[in-house]
Parts: C-alpha cells; structure tokens; sequence
C-alpha cells in the first residue's frame, strides 16, 4: 500500500483551505435606540404632511418630470457639498456587484415612487393621494416581517388592524365621492397605488444598504441617480417663467425632499421598518390638518376637503392603531 508524499498533502491541504463557503449577505439590524427613532419618524410625518401643498402649488407652472428632475439634483447638490466639506462622500470604491445591484434597485423605484405620485397628484386632490399612498408604509410593514424577519406581538398585529379599519372608516367618505366621477380619478388613483408598491420597494432596498453606509452616503447615491434618470425628461427652460409663488413653492419641495428622506434613512437606521411604517399611518391626517389650516391662509390656492364625523372617528382609530403598532414590544 502506498504512502502518499509529503508535496501531494501539502497540496491538497493548500486546495482545502482556499475553497471556503460563500458567505451569506447579513441582514441590517437596528440600533435599539427606540426613542431616536420614533423622534425622527415624527420628524418625516410632519414633513410629508405639508409636502402636498407645495407640489400642487409647483406643479401650477411645471410639469411632472421637470419638477421631479430638479428636486434631485438640487437635493444632490447641496448633499454633495455637505459630504465634500465633512470629508464623507459614499465609498464608491469598495462597492461590491451586490451594492451596486442594490443601489440600482433603490434609485429605480424611488424614481418611479416620486413620479407616479405627481403624476397621481396632479390628477386628485391632496386628501385623496395621500390616503392611497397610505398603502406604501403598510407594504413596507409586511416586506419587514418577510425579508428583514422582524417579528411582532398580538398587540401590534392588533394594532394594525385597528389602523385598517381606521383607514377604511376614513376614507368612506371620499371614496363615495370617487365612485360617482371615477373617469376623472382613476389614472390618478392606479399611478398611486404603483407609487405605494415602489416606495416600499425603494425602502427595504435602502434599509439593506445602510448595512453598507450612512444614511446620507446613501441618500446622495440615490438623488445623484434620480437626477440622471429624469434628466430626459425635464424641460429646464420652464424654471425661468415661473412665479414667484411657484418659485418659492419648488424650493420649499426641494428643502422638504432634503429633510424627510433624510430623517425618515436615519430612522430606519434605530427602529424596525415595521415600527416605522406604523408612525407613518399618521400622514395622511396631518396633511388634511395642514389642508385645513392652509385654506385659513391661502384659501385661492387650497381646495376645501371637508372631513365629516365618520371620517374624525377612522382618523381617531388610526393614531391609536398607528401608536399601538409602534410602540408595541417585540
């Protein structure tokens, strides 16, 4: 019986120790800091409330795509001086296939989130889009459970389903109205609903990528692609014939962009994608709030949407769901 050499093992040990498993993406895990992150969710809710307002107002001398094109490279270039000047722009160098891949995915559907939704805007009103959005922080709810395996309690799922009927119970109302003139909602409505199923997309991708960088590494990744992708679409001309009133409406879309998308990045970076779906619910009834106090200031450039007691009764079930949902304990 042969003895095998020594060269023959040495060469076999060498070939074992080179060949490893590949090794399995790790998943983002949040921080913990609870608090932080829900200070920071409030932040984004606040700041999406009004959001409509100002792209109605935008839009009276833009069209979607123009407006679109400048709040990302706006937002693109002034992330990328605050980035320069703190020595912190994203590590393009060492991005992987699978970042890149990722990164694709975000600046896709998050392009597509802020066009349909103009485009969805443009053809409802403020209340109605923004309770149809509503669906995207619920689909960024059930994404986290699935892809980020996050768990939840009796009391949350309980928490959620108050939310649900809050919604339904809310928007009773509005959806009576829908029926009756659908010709005129409904290509506003289907843009919506595809805005929703983007933005939840575009925020699971992105929860994933802070594993790789920091929340405004990222965000200038994505605005710096946004800017690109719709720079066909834009007519830049059209930004010197307008008003001021519109003016100071884009540059307000504009700060608004800044500040949300970066609060709402930096809370995902503390608090479960669940949880922060869950403070989301409260958008759409601070933005009736901000509707309504909007009409007591510029009552030409606001439309009335009144809100009768079935509607205060769902918005009430809503904020307690809503609370419920994000403060429950995992």
């Amino acid at each position: 019986m042969s003895t095998p050499s020594l060269h023959t093992e040495t060469v076999e040990m060498t070939t074992t120790a080179c060949v490893e498993p590949p090794e399995t993406p790790r998943l983002h895990q949040v921080t913990g800091r609870t608090g932080l992150g829900i200070a920071l969710t409030l932040t984004t809710v606040a700041l999406w409330s009004v959001l409509p307002l100002g792209l109605r107002i935008a839009l009276g001398g833009l069209d979607a795509g123009t407006l679109t094109w400048a709040r990302f490279l706006s937002a693109a270039l002034v992330l990328s001086t605050v980035l320069v000047l703190q020595g912190g722009l994203p590590p393009v160098r060492r991005f992987t296939r699978a970042d890149w891949m990722l990164l694709a995915v975000a600046t896709v559907f998050l392009c597509a989130n802020y066009l349909l939704y103009v485009l969805g805007l443009d053809r409802t009103n403020a209340g109605t889009a923004q309770v149809v959005i509503q669906l995207a922080p619920l689909l960024l709810a059930v994404g986290g459970v699935f892809v980020y395996g996050e768990s939840l309690r009796a009391p949350q799922w309980l928490g959620f389903a108050t939310m649900l009927a809050g919604f339904l119970l809310f928007s009773y109302v509005q959806i009576g109205h829908l029926v009756g003139v659908l010709d005129r909602y409904y290509s506003g409505l289907v843009c919506i609903v595809l805005a929703a199923i983007a933005w939840a997309i575009y925020g699971l991708a992105q929860k994933q990528l802070l594993d790789r960088m920091r929340s405004p590494q990222v965000l200038l990744c994505l605005y710096v692609g946004g800017a690109v992708v719709f720079a066909p679409l834009a007519e830049p001309a059209r930004l010197f014939r307008l008003t001021a009133t519109e003016l100071g409406a884009l540059v307000f879309c504009i700060a608004n962009m800044l500040g949300s998308y970066g609060t709402f990045a930096e809370a995902l970076v503390h608090l479960e994608a669940s949880r922060v779906s869950a403070l989301l619910a409260i958008v759409p009834l601070s933005t009736l709030a901000s509707i309504s106090a909007a009409r007591l200031v510029m009552p030409a450039l606001v439309a009335p949407e009144p809100l009768g007691p079935l509607a205060w009764l769902g918005a009430t079930l809503v904020v307690v769901g809503s609370l419920a949902a994000a403060l429950g304990r995992r």
